[in-house]
């Protein structure tokens, strides 16, 4: 089973950069996107943006702004498009899709660079979704793949210039302290780095100067999944570079499942 993560910084501006057209080629078999940036409306009538049989969008409530979906050939048996809490519902930053046997999320956690009550708000959410959503699935022995912009560099070798970015959020210390957490104390795992330790595999790029061309980058991008996933991992992997579709790059895991 092949599954991509992406952030399309707005699925509209990815379409016009040839993602649907990239995405056929892939023929992946369930597809997590974040930062859609449009509401369900503006996009129903477009076949382009309902490439499988199952799609689903999750907007936020504030036009042009964030916003999940996932696609996917298989059908699901159940979809869950809120977590319950104001935060991530209005903002539009999950959905779940449960399948026979194994569940997928397409997660966006709130960035914190636009100043300190926005670093706040994640912290809050940080904590409101280890809480409430991550120890629950660990404690019920569910089989779940969580995909999505995480916001966060893990270690050093996950970002270009980590000394210069140890005070910029994405790069904390309490926030990387989170990451220890739930992959070191819930036992959650980063399935990229089952299979890829390689240096320099990076997710996202800033548009400053020539980040991209000279790939400095950071690995915010995830497929973040329950332990009991670990040995479905397949070596095939690929972080998508060929085309720029937006300042992150799809992340491509495959699955025995």
């Amino acid at each position: 089973m092949k599954v991509i993560s992406f952030n399309a910084n707005g699925i509209r501006s990815a379409a016009r950069k040839g993602f649907f057209d990239w995405l056929q080629q892939e023929n992946a078999d369930i597809v997590c996107i974040q930062e859609t940036k449009a509401q369900e409306d503006q996009l129903i009538n477009d076949p382009t943006f309902y490439p499988y049989e199952y799609c689903y969008y999750v907007s936020a409530e504030k036009k042009g702004y964030s916003g999940v979906a996932i696609y996917s050939k298989i059908k699901p048996v159940k979809v869950i498009k809120e977590l319950g809490y104001e935060l991530a519902d209005q903002e539009g930053r999950f959905i779940q899709l449960d399948f026979e046997g194994f569940s997928v999320v397409s997660l966006y956690l709130p960035s914190g660079t636009s100043g300190d009550h926005r670093q706040d708000i994640k912290y809050k959410f940080l904590d409101k979704f280890e809480n409430d959503y991550l120890e629950k699935i660990i404690s019920n022995k569910e089989k779940v793949i969580i995909c999505g912009d995480i916001n966060i560099a893990h270690k050093n070798e996950d970002i270009k210039n980590w000394k210069a970015n140890q005070k910029n959020s994405g790069f904390l210390p309490e926030e990387r302290a989170w990451l220890d957490k739930i992959f070191d104390n819930l036992g959650l795992v980063d399935a990229f780095r089952v299979v890829n330790q390689e240096k320099d595999q990076y997710t996202w790029w800033s548009n400053r100067g020539k980040a991209w061309a000279n790939n400095v980058g950071w690995r915010i991008d995830y497929q973040i999944i329950t332990p009991n996933l670990k040995e479905k991992i397949k070596a095939e992997n690929k972080i998508f570079r060929d085309i720029k579709f937006s300042d992150h790059a799809p992340l491509i895991l495959n699955y025995d499942l």
